[in-house]
């Protein structure tokens, strides 16, 4: 007669109680909600900095907030739509000095933009190849990037000076290019000093990206592409640009969101009153809130350009992913 051993899997699948599938650890669950739990606090701050202000600046852009209501600005009389027909009427002055301000913030970004990726993309080519001191000089190249806003736009503010600033001392000085010293933080010269500014701490974080994205290129296409006779611009045009598409189309909208909402440089550099050459739209939503104490009209332009942006970032997204389509096919 033979006797049949029931083996370990058999009993607990036919002891009761006992599912039929793997069980679930519990120390498994909270391994898997541990990484969420320790992402909750930067989320609610995250909310209570950005989001909370949000609502609340479009809630004020409904209301007729002015200087009389600051104490207690839920007390304001709701405006409808009025603060933004105000804004958007181009024909009265609100509205074309906004208009203006919008003109120039594009021109100004759109030209920033392209400088910063041009100079950027230039430098992070020049240094993939391997010579002395190529690591002193990378580090002297985000020096810029690395240093604070208001250190390095102050220092620009000293060096634009009428009298004694380093760059009329240069120019006019020293080369001789101008026939007198010239205004670089009033009149149309502002709007050079700015770019300039924007351009000189912008184009390192550039520098960085795509200095990163060509590491990710092999470099065995640039010595088969020499080897068919490929010169230094076929090589860039036909291996470094295309490969470094899905880096620059990230790169250049953080730089255009980066630039266009960009109040610490024109603020420091001119002030609470920006020339109007150098406008930007930061600056002007700035003072129709904070200096003329309008604060729903400001509300309302701060809502406009927040639609603005979001559009553009919509459309750019839409147009980079259709690119990126047709050339994966």
């Amino acid at each position: 007669m033979t006797t049949t051993v029931p083996t370990e899997a058999a009993v607990r699948q036919s002891s009761p109680g006992t599912a039929s599938g793997p069980r679930r650890r519990p120390g498994r669950i909270r391994r898997i909600g541990l990484p969420y739990l320790l992402l909750l606090p930067a989320l609610l701050l995250e909310l209570l900095v950005h989001l909370v202000p949000m609502v609340i600046g479009m809630v004020m852009s409904f209301k007729e907030l002015t200087q009389f209501y600051i104490r207690d600005w839920t007390t304001a009389p709701w405006n409808g739509l009025d603060n933004y027909s105000v804004s958007v009427d181009f024909d009265a002055p609100v509205g074309a000095a906004l208009l203006h301000s919008f003109l120039v913030t594009v021109a100004f970004t759109l030209l920033s933009v392209a400088l910063c990726w041009l100079i950027g993309t230039g430098a992070a080519i020049f240094m993939q190849d391997t010579f002395r001191g190529r690591g002193l000089l990378r580090a002297l190249f985000l020096v810029p990037y690395a240093l604070p806003v208001y250190t390095a736009v102050i220092t620009w503010v000293f060096m634009f000076q009428h009298d004694n600033g380093l760059v009329n001392h240069v120019l006019h000085d020293q080369l001789g290019l101008t026939d007198k010293p010239s205004f670089w933080l009033i009149g149309d010269n502002s709007f050079i000093a700015l770019l300039t500014v924007s351009v000189w701490k912008g184009w390192p974080f550039a520098f960085l990206i795509v200095m990163a994205g060509l590491q990710n290129i092999p470099k065995e296409l640039y010595e088969a592409a020499s080897l068919d006779g490929a010169g230094l611009w076929q090589q860039i045009r036909r291996i470094t640009l295309p490969s470094l598409r899905p880096v620059n189309q990230v790169l250049v909208l953080v730089l255009f969101l980066w630039t266009f909402n960009d109040f610490n440089t024109p603020y420091v550099l001119f002030g609470k009153t920006a020339p109007e050459a150098a406008d930007l739209i930061s600056v002007h939503i700035y003072q129709a809130s904070f200096v003329t104490w309008n604060f729903g009209t400001g509300s309302a332009m701060s809502v406009l350009l927040l639609l603005f942006l979001l559009v553009v970032t919509g459309v750019y997204l839409v147009i980079t992913s259709r690119g990126r389509r047709t050339a994966d096919v």
